[in-house]
């Protein structure tokens, strides 16, 4: 005879394991790593404080 499976928890483990599929093919697609996201974030930083000092003063007339 067949080995009896519970059809819910096989139902349930498959969509488990197209979740997990989903979310490793997201993370190559659109997933930047912390060092990443640290490195843009200080790159924008400087670029800001480089614009900011060459910003020409404001005369009183």
């Amino acid at each position: 005879m067949a080995e009896i499976i519970n059809l819910n928890k096989f139902r349930k483990a498959r969509a488990r394991a197209d979740q997990k599929a989903q979310a490793e093919e997201n993370a190559v697609k659109f997933g930047r790593t912390k060092a990443q996201k640290q490195l843009e974030e200080a790159q924008a930083d400087k670029s800001e404080r480089d614009l900011d000092g060459k910003e020409r003063s404001k005369d009183p007339e």
